[in-house]
């Protein structure tokens, strides 16, 4: 029987038809056989469209038969009290678009159509499919996360994606910094015109005390953006509280 304390350590497991499937749960970014990341956001307006959004999304996804190419679906509550961060890992592009055709299209209507009210205007930029192309890894054994880190930049194409995200590999020496900070993992969109950096840290906090300090306007990460044509930095935000379905 899972306990309590398995249970708020992430370690729940779902019985019944959907045995081996893990709740609330950190997704594994590298995670041998994923060949398409969907990753979405909304803004739901206020904390209580934020539940809304949630709780709509575990009733939905409870209702949703699961193919076999799936890997997984989590969503994240943002610290901001409405944003919400979704990350999808799927075997391929072709499991995906089998899902759709199964009848599933207006899943992320059923998500936000919970508590349509408590939505912002806000609207979403999502699903967008996405590579994982390359990471930041920690040195030794990763602490487990309590908080994603959405970095995302548009680009004018693959090029300038793959640019941006060698380039600040290259000059952070390929290791994640900052105490708190776990790992980094940089997605390109498919069509090139998106990079996502969904970074894991320990906490919320500990990445605050990293943005006020290394990561400061005129700092080398700084002034690398700033010399790299076609990108355009679009910002972050902190995301916390995993929700959602990964297989074992």
């Amino acid at each position: 029987m899972t306990s309590q304390e398995d249970v708020q350590n992430g370690k729940s497991l779902v019985t019944g038809p959907r045995a081996g499937l893990r709740t609330d749960v950190f997704p594994q970014v590298r995670r041998a056989g994923v060949g398409t990341v969907l990753i979405s956001e909304w803004d739901a307006g206020s904390p209580q469209g934020q539940r809304a959004v949630l709780d709509g999304a575990a009733r939905a996804w409870e209702g949703t038969p699961l193919p076999a190419g799936f890997v997984s679906r989590v969503l994240f509550a943002g610290t901001d009290g409405r944003g919400v961060l979704g990350y999808a890992q799927w075997t391929s592009d072709a499991a995906y678009e089998e899902f759709v055709r199964g009848g599933n299209t207006g899943l992320r209507e059923r998500i936000a159509g919970g508590a349509p009210a408590a939505v912002g205007d806000g609207g979403d930029t999502g699903p967008i499919r996405y590579r994982l192309h390359r990471s930041l890894l920690p040195q030794g054994e990763p602490e487990t996360p309590g908080c994603i880190v959405r970095v995302a930049f548009r680009t004018t194409g693959h090029d300038a994606a793959r640019e941006l995200d060698d380039g600040l590999l290259d000059l952070i020496g390929g290791v994640q910094p900052g105490e708190g900070g776990i790992a980094s993992h940089f997605h390109i969109s498919e069509d090139g015109t998106r990079v996502v950096n969904y970074s894991e840290w320990t906490t919320a906090e500990a990445h605050e005390r990293e943005i006020a300090g290394s990561l400061q306007r005129g700092g080398p990460v700084m002034s690398f953006l700033a010399g790299l044509a076609g990108v355009e930095p679009l910002g972050f935000r902190r995301y916390v509280g995993p929700r959602g379905l990964v297989r074992g």
